[in-house]
């Protein structure tokens, strides 16, 4: 069971406005290794209503390394060749193609799928599928749109879900939740 776990924290409704990334590598079912950075936008603006979300300001992500500087030399190099799970990933996976166009860098075939989808199928029937919902379901107790909590809490759900599902690996959970890898292009 391997896979990266990712979550953006967002300044704005843009997509590119990405000022916090979290990732968490899983090797043989077991969180391995962990990225965080805070990330200065390209537009140094956050919305009031989303430093009441996730509680970060622009003093917290001024003098922070902007994304083109963290992409080639931490987060490219730690998510390799392992497939991305986020919860609501067209979310994740939009901020991470909208950074990478925002700086005209190559966007990489990478491989994700969405922990959400992942909860609809192996836990029919919760009143809400919302990562916060989920992690009160199962007592998981996290620090909410924190984006490495976000990514622990994301990848403790892909590891219930496989448990249910009997998947060894990602494939094969895939396969017994019916569902498919997306790839970022």
């Amino acid at each position: 069971m391997n896979f990266i776990t990712i979550d953006f924290e967002t300044g704005m409704y843009s997509r590119e406005s990405a000022v916090s990334v979290g990732l968490v590598k899983y090797s043989d079912g077991k969180a391995a290794d962990t990225f965080y950075s805070l990330i200065r936008p390209p537009k140094l603006y956050i919305r009031p209503d989303f430093t009441e979300l996730h509680g970060l300001t622009v003093d917290d992500v001024k003098d922070a390394p902007k994304f083109i500087d963290l992409w080639d030399s931490k987060i490219k190099s730690f998510i390799g060749d392992f497939p991305l799970a986020a919860h609501n990933a067209p979310f994740d996976a939009g901020v991470l193609w909208a950074v990478l166009e925002c700086y005209n860098l190559e966007i990489p075939p990478l491989n994700y799928f969405c922990t959400r989808t992942l909860a609809c199928r192996a836990w029919p029937g919760q009143e809400s599928y919302s990562l916060t919902s989920l992690a009160e379901n199962f007592g998981i107790v996290y620090n909410a749109h924190n984006a490495l909590d976000d990514a622990y809490t994301c990848g403790k759900l892909v590891l219930m879900a496989a448990e249910k599902f009997r998947g060894k690996n990602i494939n094969d959970l895939l396969s017994a939740a019916e569902m498919e890898m997306n790839i970022l292009e």
